[in-house]
């Protein structure tokens, strides 16, 4: 049973969009699985062998508990029944307490079909009297990270503060060479430039040196008010 489920389109995204989360889950002591649902491929510099490589040195890096590859198809993705059934299977074998989600709103259609296959298999991953393999599992709640293809700024649910994990959150996405380095221009302000400039901009906007914003469609619950930082 995994206390965290980062479900992501393509090898990278999880890391892109919420590798200082899943850093800090695991700071504190919880188990964090990644399902990537397509392995990325085709792309410009890369290969399905490298991708695995790079995959497999960034899961090192983050230590995750788990991680698997659904082998949906890149660029086509689609919601389809069959992809649903697989995937609530997954979530019924895992046991999430957290399901992290693409925003859905995005300019790739891989994504956007992503978020709509991950909130239809939750739904699934309940049903009793079906051929889906496991026990029903609903899984309690899901988060979305952003990992856009638009140039937004939106307004999140929460941020949250990842000053203490960022190097290590860069040097995750720096293992997709094939992505972020090769083939693309170094001459600042590159794309890692890029991502350290919002990090710092989401640090700004709640008073820390870097962080995540998260979006929600359900009102979040606080126990207690210890955990807000003042901005």
């Amino acid at each position: 049973m995994l206390d965290v489920l980062v479900v992501s389109p393509h090898p990278d995204d999880a890391e892109l969009g919420m590798g200082g989360a899943m850093l800090k889950f695991k700071a504190e002591g919880r188990s964090v699985g990644v399902l990537d649902l397509t392995n990325g491929e085709p792309t410009p510099w890369g290969s399905p062998e490298v991708r695995a490589r790079e995959t497999a040195a960034a899961t090192a890096i983050l230590g995750l508990d788990w991680r698997e590859n659904l082998g949906l198809p890149n660029r086509s993705l689609e919601a389809t029944l069959a992809a649903r059934a697989e995937l609530a299977g997954v979530f019924r074998r895992t046991r999430p307490r957290l399901i992290f989600a693409p925003y859905w709103v995005d300019a790739h259609p891989d994504h956007v079909a992503a978020t709509q296959l991950i909130e239809a298999a939750r739904f699934w991953a309940k049903l009793t009297k079906t051929d889906l393999p496991g026990q029903p599992y609903y899984p309690p709640r899901i988060l979305y990270y952003y990992c856009v293809h638009l140039r937004l700024v939106p307004q999140p649910a929460f941020v949250l503060d990842i000053s203490e994990f960022w190097e290590k959150k860069r040097a995750a996405i720096e293992c997709y060479r094939s992505q972020f380095i090769e083939g693309r221009a170094q001459e600042p302000p590159t794309f890692i430039d890029r991502l350290r400039d919002q990090a710092a901009f989401w640090g700004w906007s709640i008073g820390t040196l870097y962080g995540e914003p998260f979006a929600s469609r359900e009102p979040l619950g606080l126990a207690t008010m210890a955990g807000l930082v003042a901005g």
